[in-house]
C-alpha cells in the first residue's frame, strides 16, 4: 500500500511542466537577516511553497492577474500583499517584523480574499493547531473556545453550535465554503463533520444572508480544508488520540503532495467512544458513538486557473440517551445496537477559478447525499430518509485596482428529502426545495484608512411537499406548496486609525425560510411530540454590530457589542398538552424577538517574562420575546481565562508549553417558559505538551485533563438536562501527532 501511494505522489512530481508565469523573491526580518521556511501561499489559487536556506522562494506555473500572497512564519507578524502579475517573472520581497502574540489571519468567508482587519463583518479564526487546541472527543466543544460561540449537547457525540443565541436552523454551517445539507434543523442530530484534515475554522458572527442566503440570519461556521503540501513534496501526519472519559480511540491518517501544477490528498480516520462518564463517575447509558471518515482531493492550476475536486464521506452512529435506553441499558459499552441514530453522508463538490484577463469567474458546485436511520430496539427501523442536494454558484469579479473590488453572483440549490424502505414512521414528508438568488458586492478604499463593503441580494425559493397519511386520520399531513421571495443586504466600514487602532461598524439584514419540520412535523421526535404549522412566514432579521480592536506586538484587546432583532423568529415551545400515551406535545410557533450582547478579549504578554502568556474572554448574551418572556436556548454569560507557558526546550521537548484553562458559567436565570434556571459553575483544564525529537523526526505529544476537578454540573444548553443527567466528569487524553516526508524536492 505504501509503495502504490508513494508512486501515485511521485508520478505527479515528475510531470513536465510548460514555461509559464512565475514568481520569487526573498524573505528578510527587520533586520535584513533571511529567513528559512517562510509559508508563502496564495489562498485564492490553494499553492504555496516555503523558503530556502537563503531565504528565497520560487512558484511557478500562475495564471495572470490579481491576486493575494501571504507570507507567515512561527513568531513573526503575517505579512498579507495584494499583487498583479502582467508578466512571464514576478519579484515580490517580503520584510516581517517579530511579535509575540499574532493579530490577524486572511479569511475567504467574507466575499473578498482579505485580512481580518478589513473585513467590515467580524470574522473570528479558529486555528486547529495540535498544541492550541482543547483534546476532546467532542469536536463542537473546540469551537467554544471563541468569544460569543457554545454549543447545544446532548453528551460528547451530539452537539450544535450557537453564536450569539442563535443555533439550529439560524446558523449556516459550510463544509470548505460548500452549503453542509445534514438535517441541521434538531438539536438532537451532529454537526457531522470532524476536525481532521481542516487547517482551520472561519466563524462569522451575525446575520451573513447577502452572501449565504437562508439560514445564515444567526452567523455561518466555515470549515477550512487544509493547505496543500509545498510544491515539490510529498507529506503526511498520523494522529492518536486517548480519552479516559469515554474509553475513546481516535486514529487518522493523512498524506498529501504537489508538483508544479497538480496536487492531491487522501485522509482516513476512525473514532470509537464508550458511554460517557458524567461529573461524579457515574456512566450515562447509550451516549456511546462511532465515526469513520475518508477525505480526498486532487487539483490543477495553471496560466487559465486552479481547478480542484473535493471528496468527503462520513458515517456516524451516535446514541440516543432516551427513556427506553436508560431502562435497557444496565452495562458501559461502545457497540451501538439499540436505541441509535446513523448517518451516511458523501459530499463531492468542484471549485473553479477561471481567470480572463482582469476579469475572474468562481464557478463551484457540490452534490451532497445524506441518509438518516433511526433504529429502536435490535434491528428495528424506526424511519430512514435520505436528503439529496445540490448547490451551485457562479461569482464574476469585475476589473478593479487597489482601491475597489465589484462582485456579481448567482447562487442556487435543488433538495429533495425521501423516506425509503418504507419504514414505520415519517418524520418529515417527501419534499423537494429550491432556491434561486443573485447578488451583487461592492468594496471601496478612502484614504488607506477606511474601507466600505456594501451589497444587496435577492432570494427565490419554492417547497413543494407530499401528502402523508390518511385525510380522516389525526396525523395527516396536507401537501404544500410555498414559495418564498426577499432581499436582504449590508453595508459596513473598517476604519484603520492607526497600525494598532481599528473599529468596525456593520448594519445587515437578512431573513430565513421555515424549513420542513416546522411546516410539516406531526409525531414523536424523541422524548416530544412535534407539531409544525404550515402558515408560518419568513422570519427577518437586522442586526447592527460595533467593535473595535487594538494591537501591538506583546498585547492585543478586541470589544464587540450587537443588537439583532428577529421579526417572526420561530422556535419550538411546549403547548402544556400531552398525548394519549403522556408524551408532552410541542409546536412551533413565531414571535417578534430582539438579542443583545457582545464579547471582549485580551491577549497579554508581559516583555519581562518571554514565556508567559495570559488570556481572557468574557462573552453575554439576551435573548427575549416580544411579550418580555425569554428566547430558548441562550447561552449563559461566560468567562474565559487561560494562562499559558511556552519555553523552546524543556525537559525532552521542543516548542513545549504548559496551560491552565478556567471556564465560569454564571447562574442563568433568564430561562424560557419551558426551561428551568441553571446553576453557575466553574471548570478549570490543564494540557502540557510539545515535540519530542527521535532521529530526525518530530512527535507532537500532548497530556491533558479537561474538567480536572470532576465538577458535577449542567450547562444550560445541555439537553441531558431533560433526562437529569449530568454534562462530562473528567477527562485524561493523550494526543499523538507524526507528521512524516516521503519525499521532498
Amino acid at each position: 500500500m505504501k509503495k502504490i501511494i508513494y508512486i501515485f505522489f511521485a508520478s505527479m512530481l515528475f510531470l513536465q511542466a510548460q514555461a509559464q508565469n512565475s514568481i520569487q523573491g526573498k524573505v528578510t526580518d527587520t533586520s535584513n537577516q533571511t529567513l528559512t521556511g517562510v509559508n508563502v501561499f496564495f489562498p485564492e489559487l490553494n499553492k504555496g511553497t516555503t523558503t530556502n536556506s537563503s531565504g528565497e522562494y520560487l512558484i511557478n506555473n500562475l495564471p495572470l492577474g490579481k491576486h493575494k500572497i501571504e507570507f507567515s512564519f512561527v513568531g513573526y507578524n503575517m505579512v498579507i500583499k495584494t499583487i498583479d502579475i502582467e508578466a512571464k517573472q514576478t519579484t515580490i520581497n517580503a520584510v516581517l517584523s517579530t511579535t509575540i502574540v499574532e493579530s490577524q489571519e486572511v479569511v475567504i468567508s467574507g466575499g473578498y480574499v482579505n485580512s481580518q482587519h478589513e473585513n467590515a463583518v467580524k470574522i473570528d479564526v479558529l486555528q486547529l493547531k495540535p498544541t492550541s487546541i482543547k483534546s476532546t472527543p467532542n469536536f463542537t466543544e473546540m469551537l467554544s473556545k471563541v468569544p460569543g460561540v457554545d454549543m447545544i449537547s446532548k453528551g460528547s457525540g451530539v452537539a450544535k453550535p450557537v453564536i450569539r443565541g442563535l443555533s439550529m436552523n439560524d446558523i449556516l454551517v459550510l463544509n470548505n465554503g460548500v452549503r453542509f445539507e445534514n438535517y441541521q434543523y434538531s438539536s438532537h442530530h451532529p454537526l457531522g463533520i470532524d476536525e481532521f484534515g481542516i487547517e482551520n475554522v472561519e466563524i462569522i458572527k451575525g446575520p451573513a444572508s447577502l452572501l449565504y442566503g437562508s439560514d445564515a440570519i444567526g452567523g455561518v461556521i466555515n470549515f477550512i480544508k487544509e493547505k496543500p503540501a509545498p510544491v515539490g513534496s510529498i507529506l503526511g501526519d498520523y494522529n492518536l488520540q486517548l480519552f479516559s472519559n469515554t474509553q475513546g480511540i481516535t486514529n487518522n491518517l493523512g498524506i498529501k503532495g504537489a508538483s508544479k501544477k497538480v496536487f492531491g490528498a487522501i485522509r482516513f480516520g476512525q473514532k470509537s467512544n464508550a458511554d460517557f462518564l458524567q461529573g461524579g463517575g457515574e456512566f450515562v447509558p447509550n451516549s456511546r458513538f462511532n465515526e469513520n471518515s475518508l477525505k480526498a482531493n486532487a487539483g490543477f492550476t495553471g496560466k487559465l486557473g486552479t481547478f480542484k475536486v473535493f471528496y468527503d464521506y462520513n458515517t456516524q452512529k451516535l446514541g440516543l440517551v432516551e427513556d427506553e435506553a436508560i431502562e435497557e441499558i444496565s452495562s458501559r459499552g461502545r457497540k451501538n445496537e439499540i436505541w441509535f441514530q446513523q448517518f451516511n453522508t458523501h459530499l463531492l463538490s468542484s471549485q473553479n477559478k477561471i481567470y480572463l484577463g482582469n476579469t475572474r469567474l468562481d464557478l463551484n458546485a457540490a452534490y451532497q447525499n445524506t441518509e438518516l436511520t433511526h433504529i429502536g430496539d435490535f434491528d428495528v427501523f424506526e424511519l430512514q430518509m435520505r436528503l439529496e442536494t445540490v448547490t451551485y454558484e457562479a461569482k464574476l469579479h469585475l476589473p478593479s485596482n487597489e482601491n475597489s473590488e465589484y462582485i456579481l453572483g448567482f447562487q442556487g440549490f435543488n433538495q429533495v428529502n425521501t423516506n425509503i424502505n418504507d419504514r414505520e414512521t415519517i418524520l418529515l414528508p417527501n419534499a423537494s426545495s429550491n432556491n434561486y438568488s443573485a447578488f451583487a458586492l461592492m468594496q471601496l478604499t478612502f484614504f488607506e484608512k477606511l474601507k466600505l463593503q456594501t451589497g444587496i441580494r435577492y432570494d427565490a425559493k419554492s417547497i413543494h411537499t407530499q401528502s402523508v397519511g390518511i385525510a380522516s386520520e389525526n396525523n395527516y399531513r396536507a401537501a404544500l406548496d410555498k414559495e418564498y421571495g426577499s432581499f436582504s443586504g449590508s453595508m459596513g466600514a473598517t476604519y484603520q486609525a492607526s497600525q494598532k487602532l481599528l473599529f468596525r461598524f456593520n448594519y445587515a439584514a437578512g431573513y430565513r425560510t421555515p424549513n420542513l419540520a416546522e411546516l410539516t412535523s406531526n409525531g414523536q421526535h424523541e422524548l416530544r411530540y412535534e407539531l409544525g404549522d404550515q402558515n408560518l412566514t419568513p422570519e427577518n432579521s437586522y442586526e447592527a454590530d460595533l467593535s473595535m480592536h487594538f494591537h501591538q506586538s506583546n498585547f492585543t484587546f478586541d470589544l464587540a457589542g450587537f443588537y439583532h432583532v428577529l421579526n417572526d423568529y420561530i422556535f419550538i415551545a411546549p403547548t402544556g398538552e400531552s398525548t394519549i400515551s403522556g408524551i408532552p406535545i410541542y409546536q412551533y410557533k413565531q414571535t417578534n424577538s430582539f438579542l443583545y450582547g457582545g464579547e471582549t478579549g485580551l491577549h497579554f504578554h508581559p516583555i519581562p517574562l518571554k514565556w508567559l502568556h495570559l488570556i481572557s474572554t468574557f462573552s453575554t448574551v439576551i435573548g427575549k420575546q416580544q411579550d418580555g418572556d425569554y428566547l430558548p436556548f441562550i447561552p449563559a454569560h461566560k468567562l474565559r481565562f487561560e494562562l499559558r507557558a511556552e519555553k523552546e526546550r524543556f525537559l525532552i521537548f521542543n516548542d513545549a508549553y504548559i496551560s491552565m484553562n478556567t471556564c465560569t458559567a454564571f447562574k442563568q436565570d433568564n430561562a424560557a417558559p419551558d426551561e428551568t434556571p441553571t446553576a453557575s459553575y466553574s471548570l478549570l483544564d490543564v494540557s502540557i505538551g510539545g515535540k519530542i525529537k527521535l532521529n530526525n523526526q518530530f512527535i507532537y505529544l500532548i497530556l491533558s485533563a479537561n474538567n480536572l476537578f470532576d465538577e458535577k454540573y449542567i450547562d444550560h444548553l445541555s439537553t441531558l438536562k431533560e433526562v437529569n443527567f449530568y454534562n462530562p466528569g473528567r477527562n485524561i487524553a493523550l494526543s499523538l501527532k507524526i507528521p512524516f516526508e516521503l519525499t521532498k524536492n
